[in-house]
């Protein structure tokens, strides 16, 4: 297949995807989903990373606008965001619960195997409030 057809099939993907959770398809918002899903596969991405791709394909996005819209995905449920230290924020496209590996090393955020993931019990919410979601990062350095 033809660059300019992969290109093409990435940027359907991706408005298909925005179309899902009713959002406008801008731009801006193509090239990201396009980036982000064209291929099929699930990502993880920090808002640097997702820009220097953007650059890399000689679109013009700013680097606040990649952070506005990973936000914008985030709220309409394509995206959830992954925080491994107060300062790190990664972005993923894969929506189901699952564990993460963080590569210390290389600052790589990688899916874990949920299936060998065991949570005996959680903690009782306080009143008036409900667990919303688990998030599971198991740092990981190399011998």
């Amino acid at each position: 297949m033809d660059s300019e057809a992969t290109s093409r099939e990435a940027t359907e993907r991706g408005a298909a995807w925005l179309a899902q959770a009713g959002l406008r398809p801008t731009r801006q918002r193509l090239c990201l989903a396009g980036l982000l899903v064209g291929d099929g596969l699930n990502r993880h991405v920090t808002a640097e990373s997702l820009y220097a791709a953007v650059a890399e394909r000689g679109e013009q996005v700013s680097l606040a606008t990649v952070y506005n819209t990973l936000r914008a995905f985030c709220d309409a449920g394509l995206m959830q965001e992954v925080t491994v230290d107060g300062a790190r924020s990664y972005f993923d496209t894969r929506m189901d619960d699952h564990p993460h590996f963080f590569w210390e090393d290389s600052a790589e955020l990688t899916d874990a195997p949920a299936e060998e993931l065991e949570i005996a019990r959680l903690p009782t919410a306080p009143e008036g409030a409900e667990i919303a979601r688990v998030d599971v990062v198991i740092r990981l350095r190399r011998r």
